[in-house]
């Protein structure tokens, strides 16, 4: 017995080792089936993901797939830079003559074969072989490549300018989205709120202090309610749905919101430094200059493509059991051809890429100006209902459905009180919107976001 105990001590060592395998595994399962249900429990509870207009921004410049086909031409100008850049290939050439095709000469001919022995190959045929390479003259390799390097500057900068253009797009919609959010969560105020006074009413009614047809009124003006909730849904689901697709339809979920700061946002600017921002900062302004740049490019580079080029070659030739060989050089006579009227466009391109210089120049400014005075307007508009109308048609409305509950104002004038403070929250939450989009106007037309 005393032998075999180490025998069992082992062998119940085994079995609680096999035992506890299978027991570890679970544990390892079920704490991984617990962190994924967390997981979800706390996806669910954050609910949808909530996006800053500097987070959709940034979202639509990164993934927004138009942008991205437009990034590509840069890529693509800057591989023309290196076909540009290239040097012409050198040309080999070589030749044999003269073969004997089964009718030899006879005394260089094998009587029984009748194929042309080595003497004849050496001594009746020619053979060459030579090398030719096209010299340019003029600079036209470095004037291609300067070229082509100027296009490429200005591609970038017109890509930087659909980035300009992409921004304004992307917060127009985010403020049209948060005008959604925010018209809807009036319209379920305005709901629960007159929804109340149709419950007052229909005790009233019930009880004899309301006329039927003044308790129908009221209910038929609720229809007016829930359809503005409607409309109010449907214009928050397809602003969010643009939105979704400027940002990159697979880079965010179906079911993101936007974050609900809409809020006035008081800015004091100056035009005229607005304006020298602008032309310090706008893409367009920047590829029209670079615009210049790349047509007096062309205008040196047909220039220089009028200068003839040089074909220089050397080749040696056998030629009847005597080697022989040959240099040769050769340039066309610009007689006719000089290229000079591929000379005359480019330096009208010249004057042409100039005034669209000038035009551009004006743009902004005038963008610029434009977008100041509408700024500056709709501030005023927003002010106007902050200081004033937002207070006036909540009082109104406040002291209409007081004195209507009490029997001491006609019905017809409590709904127009309720239509008129509908009318005004609705019509400052659409000014706010139109400020805001004005401000982000004003940023599109100085080239930055950050106003000076």
């Amino acid at each position: 017995m005393a032998t075999n105990s180490p025998n069992r001590r082992q062998a119940l060592k085994h079995n609680y080792a096999a035992l506890r395998i299978p027991s570890v595994r679970l544990v390892a399962a079920v704490m991984a089936a617990l962190t994924l249900a967390w997981a979800a429990y706390g996806q669910a509870a954050t609910g949808p993901v909530r996006i800053t207009l500097d987070e959709a921004i940034q979202m639509a410049l990164q993934h927004n797939h138009l942008l991205i086909a437009m990034r590509t031409t840069v890529q693509q100008s800057e591989a023309e830079e290196i076909t540009q850049g290239l040097r012409p290939n050198p040309v080999l050439f070589s030749d044999w003559e003269y073969l004997p095709l089964g009718s030899p000469a006879h005394q260089n001919a094998d009587l029984y074969t009748g194929v042309a022995t080595p003497d004849y190959l050496k001594n009746n045929t020619e053979g060459d072989i030579g090398l030719s390479y096209l010299i340019e003259r003029g600079g036209k390799r470095l004037d291609r490549l300067q070229a082509q390097k100027d296009i490429t500057a200005q591609t970038r900068s017109l890509v930087a300018d659909n980035e300009r253009g992409l921004t304004f797009q992307v917060a127009t919609l985010f403020f049209n989205a948060q005008l959604a959010e925010s018209t809807l969560d009036l319209a379920e105020q305005d709901l629960k709120s007159f929804q109340s006074t149709v419950d007052i009413s229909e005790n009233q009614y019930k009880a004899g202090g309301l006329s039927e047809n003044n308790y129908l009124m009221i209910k038929l003006q609720l229809l007016q309610f829930e359809a503005d909730r409607e409309q109010a849904e449907l214009a928050r689901v397809q602003s969010l749905s643009d939105l979704r697709q400027l940002l990159g339809y697979e880079s965010i979920s179906a079911d993101f919101d936007v974050a609900s700061d809409f809020e006035y946002q008081p800015v004091k600017v100056n035009l005229q430094d607005l304006q020298m921002k602008a032309l310090q900062n706008r893409p367009d302004l920047r590829a029209a200059q670079q615009g210049v740049t790349a047509a007096d490019s062309q205008y040196q580079l047909q220039k220089a493509i009028g200068k003839q080029d040089v074909t220089v070659s050397g080749n040696y030739s056998h030629v009847n059991g005597i080697n022989a060989a040959t240099v040769l050089a050769s340039i066309p006579l610009a007689i006719f051809n000089r290229n000079q009227g591929e000379i005359a466009r480019t330096r009208y391109a010249i004057t042409q890429a100039q005034e669209q210089q000038i035009a551009v120049n004006g743009q902004a400014l005038t963008d610029v100006k434009d977008a100041y005075e509408g700024l500056e307007s709709n501030d005023r508009v927003v002010q106007l209902y902050i200081s004033k109308y937002l207070d006036v048609a909540t009082q109104s409305r406040d002291i209409s459905e007081y004195a209507y509950r009490r029997g001491g104002l006609a019905l017809l004038d409590f709904l127009d009180a309720e239509r008129s403070y509908r009318a005004t929250e609705l019509a400052y939450r659409q000014a706010l919107a139109s400020y805001l989009v004005a401000l982000e106007q004003l940023r599109e037309a100085v080239g930055t976001r950050t106003l000076p």
